[in-house]
């Protein structure tokens, strides 16, 4: 864990959400490698907040983020942000070890390792500590980790909020005493990719897979919920100048085919492209409800009818804004690319989230659309 303290120091998970003052949230979308594009991103946005606060190097995300949560690859980053790490260990961490996390690789072969030994759990202890549970008092901000708990068939959206239902220490089965690696493992399973995750909760066992394969792979909305409704009790107060959302995805390209005959859609196709096209329906259905209930300063266009709703075309719904909203996700079809001066760049190289081979090419986007897209007024109003 990384020295140094800004607004959270000496701050308790609890102190942290009571405290008063506008409130700040990072969601990070899942994604596999392409994770590593959310990466620089992120690595952008760290930097710009250090010379906006006058903040030395450290500084890192979990200084400025009340907040942050992810799903799948989604989840790895926000864990070690939220853990403390400067997001340059976290960019090392993926180039070291993505291709072990991400490559495909038989389900069979994976399944031959005990739950504990597989890479991706072994990497994951060794960097958080295989002892580390999700309400380790060191973990710097508020986190949500979502996956899909395949036993009872529903979303798990496992958080440190000590106000939390699940989270009551009194519990037999509370949320807290789960292990940090095990859940963000959890997360990560990707169905055909990793062997699911067996968890124990209290008494009783849990299958878990990927988070992305919930309507969450994109979790900004669902973060909101979690910190303004009721029954979590976080209870942060809405409205533009007192909550920002900074919601990171790992690159949006639709898969256009315009030779497609309903002749094609038989039973194989529909099994490899249902499951991508429902978690990027939910995806893009998550965005555009926090671009018409938020304030969206930054966003690519969603469709040709709704546009990008940045706030400055105009009103974009009937009722007051929730919060400030900010969408960073680079736009990787053909024409995309062009526009980010990468038109060198295969599109399928930085479209698949086992893209493991093209790491360079996925970097060069997250950069050059962070350097394009990324501004210090984003952030105005959010000491």
């Amino acid at each position: 864990m990384v020295s140094g303290r800004f607004q959270g120091e000496h701050m308790s998970v609890a102190e942290r959400i009571r405290r008063l003052g506008p409130k700040k949230i990072l969601a990070c979308d899942g994604g596999g490698i392409l994770g590593l594009m959310s990466v620089e991103i992120l690595a952008r946005i760290e930097e710009v907040l250090r010379r906006r606060l006058g903040r030395g190097p450290e500084f890192v995300l979990a200084d400025y983020f009340d907040f942050v949560c992810g799903t799948s690859t989604g989840a790895v980053i926000a864990t070690c942000i939220a853990w403390g790490m400067p997001m340059a260990k976290i960019r090392n961490f993926y180039l070291e070890s993505g291709r072990e996390m991400f490559e495909p690789a038989s389900l069979l072969e994976r399944l031959r390792y005990k739950y504990e030994d597989e890479p991706i759990a072994k990497k994951l202890q060794r960097e958080l500590g295989a002892d580390t549970r999700i309400g380790d008092p060191r973990l710097r901000a508020l986190l949500m980790v979502v996956m899909r708990n395949a036993s009872t068939d529903s979303p798990w959206p496992v958080s440190n909020n000590p106000f939390a239902k699940y989270n009551d220490r009194r519990r037999e089965d509370c949320n807290l005493d789960i292990p940090l690696w095990q859940l963000v493992r959890a997360s990560t399973a990707a169905p055909t990719y990793f062997p699911p995750e067996v968890v124990k909760v209290g008494s009783k066992t849990f299958v878990f897979v990927d988070g992305g394969v919930t309507t969450y792979n994109n979790p900004a909305w669902l973060a909101f919920l979690m910190a303004t409704a009721t029954p979590y009790q976080i209870n942060w107060e809405t409205g533009e100048a007192k909550l920002l959302i900074v919601s990171v995805g790992t690159g949006a390209a639709a898969k256009e085919n315009v030779a497609l005959k309903p002749s094609d859609l038989n039973l194989l196709y529909n099994a490899a492209a249902i499951p991508a096209a429902l978690m990027n329906a939910a995806s893009a259905g998550q965005d555009l409800t926090c671009r018409v209930l938020g304030k969206c300063l930054s966003g690519e266009e969603i469709d040709r009818e709704v546009g990008s709703l940045i706030a400055t075309a105009g009103a974009t719904w009937t009722g007051p804004k929730l919060f400030t909203y900010v969408r960073y996700d680079p736009n990787v079809t053909g024409k995309g690319l062009a526009a980010l001066g990468l038109a060198d760049i295969d599109p399928a190289h930085v479209q698949t989230l086992d893209s493991v081979a093209y790491t360079d090419d996925i970097q060069r986007v997250g950069k050059a659309f962070a350097a394009q897209r990324v501004e210090s007024e984003h952030f105005q109003g959010f000491a």
